[in-house]
C-alpha cells in the first residue's frame, strides 16, 4: 500500500519487501518466500528491475537482489515531481485558456475569472451546496476562508448521500490544530480523506459539473480564482484529481470509533491512536519540527516516538518503517 503512492501494485510492493531481507533470490525462492507461482514472481520481479527497485546477477538461474530502499525511492520520487511538473503545465495551460477567454466575448465559455476574495468564498460554498453527488477538494494553504469553517455545512452533505473525498496537503496536515480539531472529526463524519507530500494547486470539484481552481498559491494571491464549468478542462482536473488521489496516502481511523465519541481499545498486535497519528504524518513527508506542532510535542520527545515505532516495526529507515505499517494495515 505504502507503494501505491509511488505508482506500484500492492503485489510489487510485497516482492521488494521480501527481496529486501532475501539478497540474491531466484525466483523461485522469492516465490516460495511470497506464497506466488514462480510465473507470477518472474513478472513482478521484471517490475522491479524496471523501476530501479532490483537489481539482476548473471547466470542460471538467475539472481536477484533489493536495490537500497533510499537509493530506489529516490528515483521513483523523481519521476512523480515530473508528473507533478505536468500538472503544473496544465495549471498554465488553464491561465493561457482564461486570458484568450477573456478577449472573446462569448456566453458559452468554460473558464470565469473571480477576483475577489467575497466572490471565491461565495462560489465555493455555492457550488458545494449544490453538490448532490460527490465533491472533490484538494485542501493546501493559503486559504481563502478559515480552515474547516464550513464544517457543519459538509456534515448536512454528507448526511444527504453526498460523498466527499479530501486530499491534503502536507502543509495542511500541519497547519496548528488542523489534524485533531478538523481533519480527523470530519474522517469520523464520513469524510473519505488522503494525505499527499505536495499537491500542485487548491482544488474544489462538485459533482463533474463545476470546479474552482485557486489563481495563485502565493501568500496573498489567493483572492482570485477560476471557476470552470463542464468542459475537457474540466474532465482534465478529474484526471488529475483522481491520479493523486491513487498515490495518497489514507488518513485511518482504525482505533477509533466512527463517529463521534470515545477511542475504541487499539487491537492488541496494533498501534495506538497517537502511534496511527505518528504513522500517517511521517507518511505525509513532515519533518520532526513539523511533526512536533501537529502533536504538540517537543521534537527529543517526537525523535523518541520515531525510534521507538521504527524499532517496534523492525524497520532501519524511515521508508521502511512506512512500508512494514502498510502491509500491517496500520496506514
Amino acid at each position: 500500500m505504502a507503494f501505491n503512492v509511488l505508482g506500484l501494485t500492492d503485489e510489487t510492493e510485497r516482492a521488494y519487501a521480501v527481496l529486501v531481507g532475501l539478497p540474491r533470490a531466484t525466483a523461485r525462492e522469492l516465490a516460495d518466500a511470497c506464497g506466488l507461482s514462480t510465473p507470477a514472481v518472474a513478472r513482478l520481479l521484471t517490475a522491479l528491475v524496471n523501476n530501479g527497485l532490483a537489481m539482476r546477477a548473471t547466470g542460471r538461474p538467475p539472481r536477484f537482489t533489493a536495490v537500497a530502499p533510499d537509493v530506489a525511492v529516490t528515483a521513483l520520487i523523481r519521476r512523480r515531481e515530473e508528473q507533478l511538473g505536468e500538472a503544473r503545465l496544465l495549471v498554465h495551460q488553464l491561465m493561457d485558456a482564461h486570458r484568450e477567454a477573456s478577449r472573446i466575448s462569448h456566453p458559452d465559455m468554460p473558464v470565469e475569472l473571480l477576483t475577489d476574495r467575497t466572490d471565491v468564498i461565495a462560489a465555493v460554498r455555492r457550488l458545494t451546496a449544490e453538490a448532490r453527488r460527490e465533491v472533490r477538494v484538494f485542501d493546501r494553504p493559503p486559504y481563502v476562508d478559515r480552515p474547516g469553517s464550513n464544517f457543519e455545512g459538509q456534515i448536512q452533505r454528507q448526511r444527504a448521500g453526498v460523498a466527499h473525498r479530501v486530499l491534503y496537503d502536507r502543509a495542511a496536515v500541519a497547519w496548528p490544530g488542523r489534524l485533531s480539531d478538523d481533519i480527523l472529526p470530519s474522517v469520523r463524519a464520513g469524510e473519505q480523506a488522503r494525505v499527499r507530500a505536495e499537491l500542485p494547486l487548491k482544488l474544489v470539484i462538485c459533482d463533474s459539473r463545476d470546479a474552482v481552481v485557486h489563481f495563485s498559491l502565493a501568500p496573498g494571491g489567493q483572492s482570485a480564482a477560476y471557476l470552470v464549468h463542464s468542459s475537457p478542462m474540466l474532465v482534465a482536473l478529474e484526471s488529475l484529481f483522481e491520479a493523486e488521489w491513487e498515490r495518497a496516502v489514507p488518513v485511518s481511523m482504525t482505533g477509533q470509533t466512527q463517529s463521534a465519541g470515545t477511542a475504541e481499545e487499539p487491537a492488541a498486535d496494533g498501534p495506538d491512536v497517537e502511534t496511527r497519528h505518528l504513522l500517517t504524518l511521517l507518511a505525509a513527508g513532515l519533518t520532526d519540527a513539523a511533526i512536533a506542532r501537529v502533536q504538540g510535542w517537543s521534537e527529543r520527545t517526537t525523535q523518541r516516538r520515531i525510534q521507538r515505532v521504527m524499532a517496534q516495526l523492525g524497520a532501519p529507515t524511515r521508508f521502511q518503517a512506512g512500508l512494514l505499517a502498510a502491509r500491517r494495515g496500520w496506514l
